[in-house]
């Protein structure tokens, strides 16, 4: 993979060298020193992935993030020192397209191959997002709704641009809202707690992370919060799962509006927003063929149109609305 390295600080650059230089299949094809220079660099030289550092001066890793995603687009993750302090930043590069944070590998610390083992691991995912490489087709549930019951959930799916997107769809409903609302974003494990929180801030709702066990609740917002997937039981409780093992994506949207097509006893809408790579597509169009209403982002107000437009072609999305149209169509559903 042709990767690049924006960075600063030239230990941080020398540790990311060192972790790629594990993996020959990975060149560094060239590093810049602030946000400015890699926006012109990108342009001249587009790379497979670029690794993104969030403080820098003249322009910094966030505002760079969104030059890039707007110009000349690739996949970028951020690295950073010091995740627990940058979170809001983290997240708000995340809302312009960055794929996923990873911690700086650390040099002179141990193993080094260790050391360099989460990044790399990382940028193995990311291979197969930008390969668009997913999981066979799955089969189409058996009828299991039950039309009589008046509970009622909102399945929201997300990716790359999904942090941003989120806190703008959260922020137009009211706190008395009457549908139980489950989000699925890819982030990792460390980072969830935080953006369960920065989404709370942000938009006034009660959002918290999914525990094990527990329904979807009227007024509550629950985050899937685990690098496992997350599944709606037959029970109507929610539950963590390693299955399936081979899915790329973790947690999967697609198992998730999969296990509503099967599982959920009453009233329920899917929502496929901004994201790169095709996850949630197939479990949106399982959704639609149990007559639940599917919503995906239109293309213009997409950070990415990946996952949105895998939907848009396999016909799962009933409705294909800008971002600031969901929220006001959610409403007008619910208040029936």
């Amino acid at each position: 993979m042709r990767i690049a390295i924006v960075n600063d600080m030239p230990m941080a650059v020398e540790a990311l060298r060192r972790a790629l230089a594990f993996e020959p299949a990975h060149q560094v094809v060239w590093v810049a020193g602030d946000g400015a220079e890699a926006v012109h660099l990108c342009a001249q030289d587009t790379p497979d992935l670029i690794l993104m550092d969030l403080i820098m001066p003249v322009m910094d890793g966030v505002e760079a993030t969104r030059r890039i995603m707007n110009e000349t687009p690739c996949a970028i993750v951020i690295v950073t020192v010091d995740r627990q302090q940058n979170v809001h930043r983290v997240f708000e590069a995340m809302g312009h397209g960055a794929l996923d944070v990873v911690d700086t590998p650390t040099l002179g610390a141990g193993n080094a191959q260790e050391a360099a083992a989460p990044l790399l691991r990382k940028i193995i995912n990311i291979g197969w997002l930008i390969g668009e490489k997913v999981s066979g087709e799955r089969s189409a549930p058996g009828p299991s709704r039950n039309q009589g019951s008046r509970q009622r959930l909102i399945a929201i799916g997300s990716s790359a641009g999904g942090p941003a997107a989120l806190e703008v769809l959260l922020k137009g409903l009211p706190r008395n809202f009457s549908a139980a609302i489950v989000l699925v974003q890819h982030v990792d494990q460390v980072f969830a707690a935080g953006m369960a929180e920065w989404l709370g801030s942000a938009s006034g709702l009660d959002v918290r992370l999914a525990r094990e066990g527990e329904p979807p609740q009227s007024g509550t917002v629950l985050l899937a919060g685990t690098n496992h997937h997350i599944r709606l039981l037959k029970n109507g409780t929610l539950a963590y799962t390693a299955e399936p093992v081979n899915e790329i994506y973790r947690p999967s949207i697609d198992v998730f509006f999969e296990s509503v097509a099967h599982h959920w006893a009453g009233d329920a809408v899917g929502v496929l927003l901004t994201g790169m790579g095709r996850d949630g597509a197939q479990g949106l169009k399982l959704m639609r063929q149990q007559g639940y209403l599917t919503i995906a982002q239109d293309q213009n107000s997409s950070a990415v149109y990946g996952m949105p437009k895998a939907a848009a072609a396999i016909d799962a999305a009933v409705e294909i609305r800008p971002l600031d149209k969901i929220a006001p169509r959610l409403l007008e559903i619910f208040s029936k």
